[in-house]
C-alpha cells in the first residue's frame, strides 16, 4: 500500500538526552535504527531518510508561549531552581541538559518535516521515531517532554489549510499535552488509548474529558484497567478507533505510537506483546489508506525497555509503513545482537516476536460484558463519544 515513505533520522536526535540514569534513553532510537538497517527495512527504493531541520521560534509559538521558549533556551544558564520549577523544568522527570532548546527543537523540526512531506505529497507516509513528546504543555515541560512536537506539527497543518486532522495516541500514558492543545478545536479529533489515570501518570484522560466549547466531542479517551493484555487492548482499539476516525473523515492521520504498553515496560502496567503492537500498526496503516488517501504521519513516544521492546516494536512499525511487513518469526541479525551486547551488556532477543497470536473478540452489539472492567471502560467511552459523531454507541460497527 505504501507509495513513498520518509523516515526522519539523524544521530543529532540522540542529543535529546535527559541523563544517563533517566528512563528515556536515547540509545533506544539508535538500537531501533540499527535493527531496521540490518534487516533491510529502510533500504527499499521508495524509502527515503532525511535529517531533521531546526524550526524557527515562530513555529514553536504555534503551541508554546514565547516566555516558555525563552526559559527553555536559557535554562542551562539558570541556577535557581525556583525560576525553573513553574515551567516544569529542573526536576527528575525533566532535568536540565546542555543545548536543551536546540535538541528539543530538533525533535519538533523532525516531526514538522514529516508532516510537511505528507502535506505536500513529497511522501505518503512519514515517521519521526524521536518524536511523540505528547505531555509537553504550552508553558510547561511534563513527563520527559520539553516541546510538544506532534502538537506543533498539527497546528502547522491547520495553519497551512488542512481542515481536519485525526490524532491517535497508543502510548500507555494519556496524551494530555496534545489533547490540551486542541481541546476546543473541532478541526482536530484526538483519541488516546491508555492506562487509566487512577494508576498511571499523568492521572488524566477519562471518558468524561471530551473537549470544550466548539470542540465538544473532539477529545476521546479510553482509560484501560491495569494488566490489560493483547486481547482486551485490541478489542478496545477496534471498538473505538476505526469507527470514530471513519466518522471524522480526516485529511491526515497522525499517530503517536509509544510502545510502553508492553508487558516488560517498567513505567506502565499494561500487558501487551510486540505482536499486538505490530497488529495495531497494520490496522492504522489500513485506516490511513481508507480515510485519508494514505496520508499518515507517525511519531514514537514512550517505551523504556530499550533492548527487548523498543527496537523490535518500532522496526515492525517502520516495516509496516514501508509496505513490507516482516514475518514475526524472523531472527534478529547477529550483527545487531553483537551491537546490543557492546552497548548495553545485555543479551538481545533472538526473534521479532514474543510468540503471541494477537487475536481478540470484536465488539458486538450492546455494551459488552458489564462484569468485565475492560468492557466497562470501552462502553463508557463509546457512550460519551459516539453520539457526538453521529454514531450509535451500541452498534458494533
Amino acid at each position: 500500500m505504501s507509495e513513498s515513505v520518509l523516515v526522519v533520522w539523524s544521530e543529532e536526535l540522540l542529543k535529546y538526552d535527559l541523563g544517563a540514569s533517566h528512563p528515556m534513553a536515547p540509545g533506544r532510537l539508535a538500537l531501533t535504527m540499527a535493527l531496521a538497517r540490518d534487516l533491510g527495512v529502510i533500504d527499499a527504493p521508495h524509502v527515503r531518510l532525511t535529517a531533521p531541520s531546526q524550526p524557527a521560534d515562530g513555529v514553536l509559538e504555534l503551541v508554546h508561549s514565547r516566555e516558555y521558549i525563552a526559559v527553555v533556551r536559557g535554562a542551562a544558564l539558570r541556577q535557581a531552581a525556583q525560576l525553573l520549577a513553574p515551567f516544569g523544568l529542573g526536576g527528575a522527570d525533566n532535568p536540565i541538559f546542555d543545548l536543551m532548546h536546540e535538541a528539543s527543537g530538533l525533535v519538533v523540526g523532525g516531526t514538522l518535516d514529516a508532516a510537511r512531506a505528507v502535506r505536500t505529497g513529497a511522501a505518503q507516509h512519514a515517521v519521526n521515531l524521536a518524536g511523540g513528546l505528547h505531555h509537553a504543555m504550552p508553558a510547561r515541560a511534563s513527563g520527559f517532554c520539553v516541546y510538544n512536537d506532534a502538537a506543533v506539527a498539527m497546528a502547522w497543518l491547520l495553519a497551512d489549510g488542512v481542515r481536519r486532522v485525526a490524532y491517535v495516541d497508543l502510548d500507555a500514558h494519556h496524551g494530555d499535552g496534545v489533547e490540551a492543545a486542541f481541546y476546543d478545536d473541532p478541526r482536530v479529533l484526538t483519541i488516546s488509548l491508555h492506562e487509566t489515570g487512577y494508576t498511571a501518570f499523568p492521572g488524566t484522560g477519562f471518558p468524561r474529558d471530551m473537549g470544550r466549547g466548539a470542540g465538544e466531542g473532539s477529545a476521546v479517551n479510553v482509560a484501560l484497567p491495569p494488566d490489560t493484555g493483547d486481547a482486551g487492548w485490541l478489542r478496545a482499539f477496534h471498538a473505538v478507533v476505526p469507527p470514530l476516525v471513519r466518522a471524522f473523515e480526516p485529511e491526515i492521520l497522525v499517530t503517536q505510537l509509544g510502545c510502553d504498553s508492553h508487558r516488560l515496560d517498567p513505567l506502565a502496567h499494561l500487558n501487551l506483546t510486540v505482536d499486538a503492537q505490530r497488529s495495531s500498526y497494520t490496522a492504522l496503516h489500513e485506516l490511513a489508506h481508507e480515510v485519508a488517501d494514505g496520508r499518515w504521519v507517525a511519531v514514537g513516544g514512550g517505551g523504556y525497555e530499550i533492548v527487548r521492546v523498543v527496537p523490535r516494536s518500532w522496526t515492525h512499525l517502520l516495516a509496516e509503513m514501508a509496505g513490507s511487513p516482516i514475518d514475526p518469526e524472523t531472527q534478529t541479525p547477529q550483527t545487531w545482537r553483537d551491537l546490543v551486547r557492546r552497548r548495553t551488556g545485555r543479551r538481545a532477543p533472538k526473534s521479532l516476536t514474543d510468540g503471541a497470536a494477537p487475536t481478540y473478540r470484536m465488539w458486538d452489539a450492546g455494551e459488552g460484558d458489564a462484569d468485565e472492567p475492560l468492557d466497562r471502560a470501552v462502553a463508557a467511552t463509546r457512550r460519551a463519544a459516539f453520539p457526538e459523531h453521529g454514531l450509535d454507541p451500541v452498534d458494533p460497527r
